[in-house]
């Protein structure tokens, strides 16, 4: 898809413009920093989206407050007695050394991380983030498997990666699905919202009304998940859904 990419000054609000080849306007802020992005049809004049742009400034400033007032985790440093979370609970980080393999052992309120004396701090990050990962997958393949019967589709794949703007994505066409390593950390509630919002991408490619529709029929009182999950501490680098 071609794309053309301008921008627009109002004021200290700075947009990015891509123009491209769909039929809809789509105005996006994003955090952490409340980067304001306007997606716009390429028939579409510069003045046309800034009229638009000027008439959603309210809402793009409303978004900006939100993330700058959302609570944030300091950075992990990975240290004994430091506080991580899991599936929304918090647990501290017990480091143990010893001369073997890594091994993390979940207990009642701690994680236990087995490493060998010499390991370094992103070594250590980087454990933590495996055995994230590989919860997460076996945690949510089930999730997958009963809303694919429910909303009779079918995934071809899905997989687990960092992403700084995004809790989840769906590819309608391959059928692939993205899920954010972060959501490791939060409640179940909140992982199966995301998992029913990207299947029903499946549906509906777009935002809109008949997203919305889908949404209500498939989870009532989706919105409340919704609000938790953006609600919770996140990292210092961070998302909105």
């Amino acid at each position: 898809m071609n794309t053309n990419v301008e921008q627009l000054t109002l004021g200290d609000i700075t947009v990015d413009v891509v123009l491209k080849n769909i039929k809809n306007v789509h105005l996006s802020v994003y955090p952490p920093t409340g980067r304001v992005r306007i997606a716009a049809p390429e028939r579409m004049t510069l003045d046309t989206i800034r009229i638009y742009a000027i008439s959603k400034l309210g809402w793009i400033r409303k978004q900006q407050v939100k993330f700058r007032e959302q609570p944030r985790e300091t950075p992990r440093e990975y240290l004994n007695k430091e506080g991580h979370y899991f599936l929304g609970k918090r647990y501290l980080l017990t480091i143990i050394e010893h001369e073997a393999p890594p091994k993390i052992k979940l207990r009642h309120t701690t994680i236990d991380l087995r490493v060998r004396p010499d390991t370094t701090m992103e070594k250590r990050q980087a454990i933590m983030e495996h055995w994230y990962r590989e919860q997460l997958k076996e945690l949510v393949l089930p999730i997958i498997q009963k809303w694919e019967q429910v909303m009779d589709v079918s995934l071809a794949e899905f997989q687990v990666k960092k992403m700084k703007t995004k809790w989840g994505t769906c590819n309608p066409d391959a059928k692939r699905m993205w899920l954010n390593l972060e959501l490791a950390k939060k409640p179940f509630h909140c992982i199966e919202y995301i998992i029913v919002h990207e299947l029903v991408h499946l549906f509906e490619r777009n935002h809109n009304a008949r997203f919305v529709a889908y949404m209500d029929h498939f989870l009532p009182g989706w919105q409340q998940s919704r609000n938790d999950l953006n609600q919770l501490p996140v990292s210092h680098w961070d998302w909105e859904y």
